[in-house]
């Protein structure tokens, strides 16, 4: 097993394109082509993602009505729920190959939400696991969702947590298929404590919390680097 990890910024990416590329560099990791797990961080515009899990009657606007308000929709190869991703949220893709780890999926949630409380604590924020539920919580609101795919034991898709997200999209759904969930971010549990760089400051404590929950060192590298176009 490899002790590094690939870490891709990637920046602000249309939600296709990184799709896309999560594909791409996960089969490369299926073919044996790359011998790392690799961490995607991404910002996307507003998306609605449904995953394998969902039901209709949790997504709560129309795909016209979604349009109207400039969120895209995609039907997703992840397990889970229904969720939103845009502007302000910290998405990360691990594209892991859990042959090299555990061949647990259960194990490997729970370690994702590890590393997502160790990020969390770092920024000054109390995270918690709420019993019968994968993703993050704070003080009983949800903070953090998970979600992944997992083809021959390597993953993608990953986990979106809130750092200054506009809360109201949330509204076009009901996340995660969770009944009266409350959803907060880290702008909104630290208040007037909210640096200004805080989104570099999560990005920064998530790849420090990944290294320190999987026990690998993390190196930046780019698209290029594997292989793709970073256009």
């Amino acid at each position: 097993m490899s002790h590094e990890l690939a870490v891709v910024g990637l920046g602000r990416m249309p939600y296709a394109e990184a799709l896309s590329a999560q594909r791409q560099i996960a089969q490369r990791r299926i073919d044996k082509e790359l011998d790392r797990d690799l961490l995607l961080l991404v910002e996307h515009a507003p998306v609605v993602t449904v995953g394998r899990s969902s039901t209709q009657q949790h997504l709560l606007a129309s795909p016209d009505a979604l349009a109207a308000r400039g969120v895209e929709l995609f039907e997703i190869e992840r397990g889970g729920d229904v969720t939103f991703h845009g502007p302000g949220q910290l998405v990360g893709y691990p594209i892991f190959d859990l042959s090299e780890h555990r061949r647990d999926l259960h194990w490997f949630l729970r370690q994702i939400e590890a590393a997502l409380l160790h990020a969390l604590a770092s920024l000054g924020v109390q995270g918690e696991r709420r019993e019968g539920y994968t993703g993050v919580w704070t003080n009983g609101r949800k903070i953090a969702s998970i979600g992944i795919h997992v083809k021959q034991w390597v993953t993608w898709h990953g986990f979106a947590l809130n750092v200054t997200t506009d809360l109201s999209f949330f509204d076009l759904i009901v996340p995660c298929g969770i009944k009266d969930v409350v959803m907060t971010s880290v702008r909104r549990e630290l208040a007037e404590r909210t640096p200004r760089d805080v989104w570099t400051r999560a990005a920064d404590a998530i790849v420090l919390g990944f290294g320190e929950t999987f026990g690998q060192v993390a190196q930046a590298v780019n698209l290029s680097e594997l292989g793709l176009t970073d256009d």
